[in-house]
């Protein structure tokens, strides 16, 4: 009962992470809380499908078809599509049409499919085409620097790009470290003074909202299977 993850950076500025994965025996599956969107295509038993999915503010259930292969590709926080704002994806997504198993169609592009390898090539024709777009002042800001813009409106520019918060983005970016942290080892007292909780029952508290699991859990690698690479194994 495993879903057998590999994922990658990259260095697109346009992507955060590239990743793959194949199901056995699951039936379903604890969702994650994410701060990316992103786009899924996956196989099985001879028919194709592509996802957008959108931010989660959440853990939860999902439903895994089994016997499927999935490539997926998560873009950096600012960017968006033209068709579909971010704000309307959050929590949810939206499954493409005349998908086939070498193409699909978005924002009345049609692509072909990528493989793990394949993926900046994909987002570079979707840039150029205006299909994927970005917000430079969020950039700015997620690279640290300070804009000239008010707070206000970096605050509004930012939910407009992301669906979330900045405070919120901090918050499921942090929990999901801890929880790879925890799942190599690290003692939950180290992750809470690394990662700058208040104490033990804050972090608990962010893990069951945000990732689903305790830090037992993640340390014993139990609880099911998890849409979260917790090896963070890096392939490039």
């Amino acid at each position: 009962m495993t879903l057998r993850f590999e994922t990658r950076a990259s260095d697109s500025p346009w992507v955060d992470t590239v990743w793959s994965c194949t199901s056995e025996h699951v039936a379903e599956m604890t969702s994650v809380a994410a701060v990316c969107w992103g786009l899924v295509f996956w196989e099985r038993e001879g028919r194709a499908y592509a996802t957008v999915t959108g931010p989660e503010t959440k853990a939860g259930t999902a439903p895994v078809p089994e016997g499927a292969t999935f490539v997926g590709i998560e873009f950096a926080v600012g960017t968006s599509l033209r068709a579909v704002p971010t704000r309307a994806l959050v929590d949810g997504g939206v499954q493409l049409p005349e998908t086939t198993r070498g193409t699909f169609l978005l924002d009345g592009v049609r692509c072909e499919s990528p493989g793990p390898d394949d993926a900046e090539a994909l987002v570079d024709r979707l840039v150029r085409a205006g299909a994927v777009v970005r917000d430079p002042l969020v950039t700015e800001v997620r690279r640290g620097h300070r804009p000239a813009s008010s707070g206000r409106t970096v605050e509004r520019r930012f939910l407009e790009a992301t669906g979330l918060t900045q405070g919120a983005v901090r918050q499921i970016e942090r929990a999901r470290r801890a929880s790879v942290l925890l799942a190599g080892g690290v003692l939950a007292a180290d992750v809470v003074s690394k990662l700058g909780y208040f104490d033990e029952p804050h972090l608990a508290r962010a893990l069951r909202r945000y990732v689903g699991r305790t830090a037992r859990q993640l340390r014993e690698g139990t609880g099911g299977a998890i849409a979260l690479d917790l090896d963070q194994r890096t392939t490039s």
